[in-house]
């Protein structure tokens, strides 16, 4: 059983009753997982480079939430970005906005994902600009997920971030063995998006829920500032290989593996999830409308990248990578004679 499957089976009676609220864009994704590796597509002969032997196979359609076709491209992007990591210590640290905000983040999505994304960076960097705690410049590697384990929606961002950093052209290291303190990062990110928040309110640059009152607005800010938000600080690990290849498994091919499916017919549909209080694995049943509703939760708006690059690893960065790894490279020289 695929994911697929149950939109081709399934997914005509969802788009009568949901087809209305759906956005383009979700509409396009639905489309593309019912028709991939079917004739719909088309088809192209494969023959094998030893012997004769040939097969008429389908086209795929190279949609990236697709859970069929993607594990080339999925495979791929991880090849590309082992080959960008520096030869140093890294930390992974996971942002996650308070669960009174998914309602905020439905309702303007482009916003709060730009946001979510610019509050994680400019907390990281600016306080790892700070003497007290590095002095220099570092990479972070931000890639969002919206969902939880059980296809909920829960939007965090989760970052590989450099264990130390460049000023001027000497690597600075850090001075403690841990990044930052958990509490002041926490501040620090829980600072900036309610600012930015209460700004875009006041400008009305943000839509609120269809059903919120005044009343309801105010007292989602007052809980949520009072919150200690959830930022977790892993590492340090002797390389980023770890982080980049469990980020991989989510940048393509949707919230959802067809490995994960247990059965599903129009009623229910029944899936194995882990669940991170116990570390077991446990089964999970939804009704097919619902099922497929959660799927299409995770469809990004058009345009939405949800891979983003800072510091040492965007792009105009490279003549810096390349110096660390020189700077790295004499030092592992002097060690080894």
């Amino acid at each position: 059983l695929e994911v697929a499957d149950i939109f081709h089976r399934y997914g005509r009676d969802f788009r009568q009753t949901y087809g209305p609220s759906m956005s383009r864009q979700q509409c396009r994704v639905m489309s593309a997982m019912e028709q991939c590796r079917t004739r719909a597509l088309g088809g192209h002969l494969e023959q094998c480079d030893h012997c004769d032997h040939q097969r008429n196979a389908y086209n795929s359609c190279r949609n990236r939430h697709c859970t069929k076709c993607q594990s080339l491209t999925r495979a791929r992007w991880l090849e590309e970005r082992r080959a960008e990591l520096l030869p140093i210590e890294y930390f992974h640290v996971v942002f996650t906005l308070p669960h009174e905000l998914n309602e905020v983040w439905q309702f303007n999505r482009q916003w709060s994902t730009d946001h979510l994304f610019k509050a994680a960076a400019e907390s990281l960097r600016q306080l790892l600009r700070d003497e007290r705690y590095l002095g220099a410049e570092v990479g972070l590697l931000i890639s969002l997920h919206t969902w939880g384990r059980t296809l909920s929606f829960h939007p965090h961002v989760h970052v590989l971030v450099t264990g130390g950093g460049l000023s001027g052209n000497a690597w600075h290291a850090l001075k403690k063995d841990f990044l930052l303190p958990v509490g002041v990062l926490k501040a620090k990110f829980r600072g900036k998006w309610l600012s930015w928040l209460n700004h875009a309110y006041e400008q009305d640059q943000i839509q609120l829920p269809t059903h919120w009152r005044e009343h309801d607005w105010r007292r989602a800010l007052r809980r949520v500032a009072r919150k200690s938000w959830n930022v977790r600080i892993q590492g340090p690990y002797r390389h980023g290989n770890g982080v980049v290849n469990y980020l991989s498994r989510y940048v393509h091919g949707g919230p959802i593996k067809d490995q994960h499916l247990i059965g599903g017919d129009a009623t229910a549909v029944q899936f194995r999830y882990r669940d991170h209080h116990d570390g077991r694995e446990k089964p999970m049943t939804l009704k097919t409308d619902h099922f497929l509703s959660r799927v299409m939760w995770h469809v990004p708006v058009k345009g939405q990248h949800n891979v983003r690059y800072y510091g040492l690893y965007t792009p105009g960065a490279k003549a810096k990578r390349e110096l660390i790894r020189e700077q790295w490279g004499e030092v592992l020289g002097e060690v080894v004679s």
